[in-house]
């Protein structure tokens, strides 16, 4: 006779959601705090030509507000995510909007450069939380498509970035400063959505990063860690400087050259922003494909001949050549950011922090470089010269092959 089966007494216990593949509501959620994030971060330099224009300020004072931003952004963020790798702060999303629900208010009102310096700041300060934290939400519930997830991330940014100068040119600028607090709302919701993520992240956090972490592909070591990180740093440089002068006095050069309007040069910089956000959405799943290194040597290779055509060409050859390069340069930040994440892990907040934060100082540093450069040579001369910058992209000859090193374990 056949002995029956006895239930199991000790059943395995369960675990919270194995990762079985990407978690869309939750990098959707993201994403779109990503976008009403970057959104008002870029209402604030497509309203430069109007502050211009009511304080009376130079393009040295422009360069301020933009360094002031960026710079607060950008040196507490590699710190934030340290921090968090260890001591994890999820609530740390909603308090960072909050933070710059305050600096939005506090621009409204401004009545002095001092005043819209500090304003600057605090969004900067809220600015600095988000993205080290945010970007690891996505990490965390990406499935080990690690690539399209921080694309998805990102592109939801870019995406706010193109619609800033589209809701300046619409509400702010025809309506004045104080209009301004319409982007009070967007904080509002972001702040909503970010608490819900929050919520998901104290759930899920332990399980999924102890999986993720067993699926880094690839770690380097010593030297190779260093001249990795390195080229990375340059490229970074070479990247957002780049699209620092075209993010911030793009608008300048078209009403400076081609005599346009405020509000016909910002439809040219959406289109700009616009192509910059397509390309990041289609750099992390290729980098998933084919791997970091290639996409990154395609998108700062690639820009090169349209970066050095683009002061000779007239309105129209102007307007599709920075959509090209906007498409062709973007496409890399992704891939860049898991590359180092990869490289270090267990640092994924750290390394997120690093890459937002040297991006945000970049352009910062950038951003008041060439507000000054402006003013002594004129935007035309900046333009000209920065068309050379992308050449710096040769230095990813020198990145470590990372299948090589994955290969060699």
């Amino acid at each position: 006779m056949e002995t029956p089966r006895l239930p199991n007494k000790n059943p395995v216990t369960p675990q919270p959601n194995p990762v079985q593949g990407m978690v869309m509501h939750m990098i959707l959620a993201v994403a779109l705090a990503h976008l009403l994030n970057d959104l008002i971060q870029a209402a604030l330099p497509a309203i430069y030509p109007m502050l211009k224009s009511s304080f009376a300020l130079s393009f040295t004072q422009i360069g301020l507000i933009s360094l002031v931003y960026q710079i607060t952004a950008s040196l507490l963020q590699p710190w934030i995510g340290l921090y968090t790798d260890k001591y994890p702060k999820p609530y740390l999303l909603p308090i960072g909007m909050m933070v710059t629900f305050i600096g939005i208010a506090l621009l409204a009102c401004a009545s002095s450069f001092y005043m819209l310096l500090i304003a600057a700041s605090l969004i900067g300060v809220g600015s600095s939380t988000f993205h080290p934290e945010a970007s690891r939400v996505a990490r965390m519930a990406s499935g080990g498509k690690f690539g399209t997830a921080q694309s998805a991330f990102q592109v939801g940014g870019n995406t706010g970035s193109a619609l800033g100068p589209l809701l300046a040119a619409a509400i702010i600028v025809p309506n004045g400063q104080a209009a301004a607090a319409w982007l009070l709302l967007v904080a509002l919701i972001a702040i909503g959505i970010l608490f819900k993520v929050s919520q998901w992240t104290i759930i899920h956090m332990q399980t999924r990063a102890i999986q993720h972490a067993s699926k880094s592909s690839f770690k380097l070591h010593g030297s190779m860690l260093i001249r990795a990180i390195s080229m990375i740093a340059v490229l970074m440089f070479t990247k957002f400087t780049y699209i620092a002068s075209l993010s911030n006095y793009y608008t300048f050069y078209l009403i400076d050259k081609f005599h346009l309007t405020i509000q016909q040069a910002q439809l040219y910089l959406f289109a700009f922003l616009a192509a910059v956000a397509f390309g990041t959405f289609a750099g992390g799943p290729i980098g998933d494909r084919i791997g970091r290194k290639a996409v990154i040597w395609v998108s700062f290779i690639g820009i090169i001949p349209f970066a050095l055509l683009m002061p000779y060409a007239n309105l129209f050859w102007t307007s599709i050549l920075t959509v090209i390069t906007g498409l062709v340069i973007s496409s890399a930040f992704s891939a860049m950011v898991v590359y180092a994440q990869e490289a270090v892990p267990g640092r994924v907040g750290m390394i997120a922090g690093l890459m937002f934060g040297l991006m945000f100082g970049i352009s910062g540093i950038a951003a008041a470089g060439l507000g000054y450069l402006a003013d002594k040579n004129g935007i035309a001369w900046v333009f000209s010269f920065c068309s050379y910058l992308p050449l710096l992209g040769l230095a990813t000859f020198f990145l470590p092959d990372t299948q090589t090193s994955h290969q060699s374990k």
